[in-house]
């Protein structure tokens, strides 16, 4: 399983589409075997789902995030891509993932659907 966790500051970033960067884990028999970050390039063009095209390069099957617009929801339930929530350090999301402690990721209400 390869998860993407929205980073800002080493913490769970609130907002998808802006955050600086993201961290990728690989996760196997309940153990995380990678954490790579990368840079959320997109950040200052064209909002969550311009990001969810530029996240999805990296083969991921799940995505935490503090918050997420409707339209990213919807563009990665069509990848096939499973989202949830959780506020924290990224260390205690991927803990939080693998122990099923994740919550439901609820609708931005900022944010409408992709333009």
């Amino acid at each position: 399983m390869r998860l993407a966790i929205t980073t800002e500051n080493n913490q769970v970033s609130m907002h998808f589409g802006q955050c600086p960067e993201f961290t990728i884990v690989d996760i196997e028999n309940n153990k995380m075997t990678n954490k790579t970050t990368v840079p959320n390039n997109t950040v200052h063009g064209g909002g969550g789902c311009v990001t969810v095209d530029e996240i999805l390069k990296h083969n991921i099957q799940h995505v935490i995030s503090g918050g997420m617009g409707n339209g990213a929801k919807q563009k990665f339930a069509v990848n096939k891509v499973t989202v949830s929530s959780f506020i924290g350090t990224v260390d205690q999301a991927i803990t939080a993932f693998i122990n099923n402690q994740t919550s439901e990721l609820l609708d931005c209400k900022d944010h409408g659907d992709c333009h």
